[in-house]
């Protein structure tokens, strides 16, 4: 499969999203899955499967120290689109041991600690979530951040040896607001208050006008290392 992503970005450089995710769910029917974190893009893409039958296996990652808002808006998803959303949680042993080890804040501490927390409270629930998956469908967009910019809309990951499938890749963000407002599409409370991009609860802050619409997470670190590791370039 990694041999025909090139093959796969040609075929659909002039598709529309809706044209690429029905291919995509047709041709891996049981080995797709689409990871959302309930982001405005995700909803455009839980929007779209949802129209389609039978929709495709969508899972979420609760780390534990999600907003409430994130916990609301998933309620409101699962009961307007009839979709069960898997959520997948982290080992509550890993979770206490690195709490205990390195305090319940560590990720301010430095770079390393972050990663770690960001390991043990979401990539390696991602890992189980992806097992036995060949396609995983995700929410990136060209625009979000500098770590994203060079990203196509087919990849091979090499890290969980998985085809990784960007539909919105080339969207910007008015392209994406306009869906959700013609599709009157629930969005997080968060994104009216300055939160364009929402993670955990102390790692995301509200941004400034004009700001990179991620600069509200770990705002703390330079650009180039603000990536939790599940879309890292490896």
């Amino acid at each position: 499969m990694k041999d025909s992503v090139e093959t796969l970005n040609n075929k659909f450089q002039n598709a529309t999203p809706e044209e690429t995710i029905l291919w995509f769910t047709k041709n891996f029917a049981g080995k797709i899955t689409f990871s959302t974190s309930l982001g405005a893009e995700d909803q455009v893409i839980t929007h779209i499967l949802a129209g389609m039958s039978p929709p495709s296996e969508v899972f979420t990652l609760d780390t534990g120290r999600m907003f409430q808002e994130t916990y609301d808006l998933l309620d409101i998803t699962q009961k307007k689109y009839g979709l069960n959303v898997q959520v997948y949680f982290p080992d509550p042993a890993q979770v206490e041991q690195m709490v205990n080890s390195k305090g319940i804040n560590l990720f301010y501490e430095n770079i390393e600690n972050r990663q770690f927390c960001c390991q043990i409270r979401k990539i390696l629930p991602l890992k189980r979530a992806l097992a036995g998956k060949e396609v995983w469908i995700t929410g990136m967009r060209k625009e979000q951040s500098v770590t994203r910019a060079n990203a196509a809309m087919v990849e091979w990951d090499p890290a969980y040896q998985i085809v990784k499938f960007n539909p919105l890749i080339a969207w910007t963000g008015e392209m994406v607001w306009q869906y959700i407002n013609t599709w009157k599409i629930p969005v997080n409370d968060l994104h009216s208050k300055g939160y364009p991009s929402i993670g955990c609860l102390p790692c995301t802050r509200a941004v400034q006008p004009g700001e990179d619409v991620r600069s509200g997470r770990w705002w703390w670190e330079l650009p180039e290392f603000k990536e939790c590791g599940l879309h890292k370039k490896h």
